[in-house]
């Protein structure tokens, strides 16, 4: 039966089981946040891939056809729309072009389709924050353990002591703490971004609903949103 130790590791891991082996199962531990969060980071791309965040070009022409009177070009242009944005608006114009709409409870209803949306993209970012912020507590907790235990060692040597060995258990005492920011950092500004990419959702989503309900009636051209005409008029609710 052949032994275990014969079969070789992949070439690419032969950096980790060597910190692993040095720095013990703290590292470990951060080794396994590591790959949770690289995980729920692929996870958050692919959400935000799928969902369209950022594309705002075919909500924001919905709209225009919308406030234009066109209704028709404007549920079709939304409802073709690949993004957050254009699904909103897509059910505000269903709910609009319904007998009856009361404004009220348009307005309501319309801003809980909009809460929905964004706490689905704020999903998992909680845990991403925890590891950011525990990752540098982790490694400092190793270190501390590391240096407890060197000093412990220099008590037993006692008038032998020998600095090499002492100063190589303060190193592999301090990899953790240097392991603990490696995980940490790109993980807190990759956090950072997704939050960045929620916040210009969100705003996107605040302007866009609040110009239909006003018809826009103080857009121009060369306007930040979309340049309205002013001699339209605002489609009735």
């Amino acid at each position: 039966m052949p032994d275990i130790k014969e079969f070789a590791l992949p070439q690419f891991l032969s950096p980790l089981t060597g910190l692993v082996d040095q720095g013990g199962p703290v590292v470990l531990l951060l080794l396994l946040l590591s790959l949770v969060a690289v995980a729920l980071i692929a996870a958050k791309v692919l959400q935000f891939a799928v969902m369209g965040v950022g594309r705002f070009g075919s909500a924001r022409k919905a709209l225009r056809l919308w406030l234009d009177g066109r209704t028709r070009d404007a549920l079709n242009m939304a409802g073709g729309g690949k993004s957050c944005v254009a699904g909103v608006l897509f059910k505000l114009f269903q709910g609009s072009a319904q007998a009856h709409a009361d404004t009220s409870l348009l307005k309501e209803d319309i801003e809980r389709i909009c809460v929905l949306r964004l706490n689905s993209l704020r999903a998992y970012l909680r845990p991403l924050d925890m590891i950011a912020q525990t990752a540098p507590l982790i490694g400092l907790l190793g270190t501390v353990l590391g240096m407890i235990e060197a000093f412990r060692a220099m008590q037993g040597a006692g008038a032998a002591v020998d600095p090499s060995v002492l100063a190589g258990g303060i190193w592999v005492a301090l990899m953790t703490t240097a392991v603990g920011l490696a995980v940490a950092i790109p993980v807190s500004a990759i956090v950072g971004w997704f939050d960045s990419r929620i916040e210009a959702e969100q705003a996107e989503l605040e302007a866009l609903v609040t110009a239909f309900f006003t018809g826009a009636i103080t857009e121009c051209g060369g306007a930040r949103v979309l340049p309205f005409e002013a001699t339209e008029p605002r489609h009735a609710l």
